[in-house]
């Protein structure tokens, strides 16, 4: 089954948990763009651009947004092109699986027509040939395949049980019902397959789309990934030392068209450029120490603060472009983390999972890759992404999974426009990655592959 129109592509890029978010927020009644995206009741995506009149965009000066918003469109396709090919080498898989379903049929069918004639022997056939589907592992692990085949093969396993009813009559009730419940046991994994799609391993990274020029050449921006849907403020920070006053613009199109904002002073200056806005607080280090601090936006005061212990901190153990990177806050569907280096672990990276109210550490994770030969670092998923260098021609080439305590290296273009990059963060609201580029705020979207495992009965 292959996709045929850009409909089910897009339900593609749906499946893949690569939702679209609204990057350029507008006023429709500005006859400007609006970018979005939702789901219909089949499940498709449905894209929506308002543009203004053709006479209207040779004056007006925002017509470099719309050409970001096409920009953003080709990078999605490019994906939606990558998941087409790997759905063919999954396809092979869903149509192996359905030609043994229609051989269990047929045989269902023989048991009709026979009665009770040979039924031991059908029956003892069936088991085998269900016991060859039981698993579902070689089908289900690594699958990401469209979700219409998730669909119809659900439907199969219907189709079977309601055969597995007419039969009840006809046959004992012990063999029905172990058959029975070897179909509820399908059913009930394919549940299961689609609730893990929200996390995945990457596999790639788009192009980059700038946002802003403003600002010095190091520095940090950031949205809140636990802010209600209707919340797009834009959270600024210019410098990575010596500063205290944070930038709040009301939305990501203030951000990008006005310098209209509202300042806010930290008790203390920050250091480096790995602070993180997290439900309404924002967490960063202070400057020369290993105290990270917990600043609450609505109260203006300080609501936690806690040392991390043996962290290196004043260029210690900073990324490979310094900056005073020494301690790096991050986020990700899983919640807060901490990335920094200790002369216990030799300088190599370590990774601690915090409690974002009490600032405690909940688990750490010691790595093998020094931390001053990183040029950035973001976390998705519960694995850690490391980029080979800040400037340049670069590349993601070392990951560290906390599910599983492994590593491994990797190759994934990633394309440094601005030849600097001091910030690289990954937001799990938006599927997004933000990045402070010599100067520049830029975005870029990634793609993840789904990996879907079997659990043992």
């Amino acid at each position: 089954m292959q996709p045929t129109s850009k409909i089910l592509t897009l339900s593609l890029l749906i499946l893949m948990g690569t939702e679209l978010t609204q990057v350029l927020p507008a006023n429709p009644e500005d006859s400007w763009q609006v970018y979005s995206s939702a789901q219909d009741t089949e499940g498709r995506c449905v894209c929506t651009v308002v543009a203004p009149q053709q006479s209207m965009c040779s004056r007006d000066a925002r017509t470099k947004q719309l050409r970001q918003l096409l920009e953003k469109v080709q990078n999605m396709t490019q994906s939606i092109q990558v998941l087409d090919q790997r759905t063919q080498r999954d396809l092979q898989y869903v149509e192996r699986m359905e030609l043994q379903l229609k051989g269990l049929e047929t045989k269902f069918r023989q048991v009709e027509e026979n009665h009770k004639q040979n039924m031991a022997r059908q029956f003892k056939a069936i088991k085998a040939k269900m016991e060859e589907i039981r698993p579902l592992i070689p089908v289900l692990e690594e699958y990401k395949a469209d979700a219409q085949l998730v669909v119809q093969f659900k439907e199969e396993v219907q189709n079977v049980t309601g055969l597995l009813g007419a039969l009840q009559e006809e046959v004992g009730t012990y063999d029905y019902d172990d058959l029975h419940s070897r179909v509820t046991s399908l059913e009930n994994r394919l549940r299961a397959c689609m609730q893990k799609l929200a996390c995945g391993k990457l596999t790639g990274i788009s192009e980059p789309i700038t946002i802003k020029t403003s600002g010095s050449r190091f520095g940090s921006w950031m949205t809140d990934p636990l802010a209600p849907e209707d919340d797009t403020r834009v959270w600024y920070m210019d410098g990575y030392h010596n500063n205290r006053f944070v930038r709040e613009y009301s939305s990501m199109y203030d951000f990008m068209n006005s310098d209209n904002f509202t300042s806010h002073r930290l008790p203390h200056p920050w250091s480096g450029t790995g602070q993180v806005v997290y439900n309404g607080s924002i967490y960063f280090n202070k400057f020369q120490s290993h105290t990270i601090i917990k600043f609450d936006f609505k109260t203006s005061v300080i609501s936690r603060s806690r040392q991390l212990d043996y962290a290196g901190y004043n260029n210690m153990y900073h990324y490979s472009w310094g900056g005073h990177s020494d301690i790096d806050l991050m986020v990700d569907e899983g919640g807060l983390w901490a990335v920094y280096a200790t002369n216990q672990n030799a300088g190599n990276i370590v990774i601690s999972k915090l409690n974002p109210n009490s600032l405690q550490i909940v688990q750490s994770w010691t790595t093998n890759h020094p931390k001053r030969s990183a040029g950035e670092a973001f976390m998705i998923c519960g694995t850690l992404y490391v980029t080979n260098g800040y400037s340049g021609g670069t590349k993601v080439y070392y990951a560290y999974s906390t599910n599983s305590s492994t590593y491994e290296y990797m190759d994934i273009p990633f394309q440094n426009r601005y030849s600097h990059i001091s910030m690289l963060d990954y937001n799990p609201r938006d599927r997004t990655l933000y990045a402070w580029n010599n100067g520049h705020q830029v975005l870029y979207n990634v793609t993840l592959f789904h990996l879907i495992r079997g659990e043992a009965q």
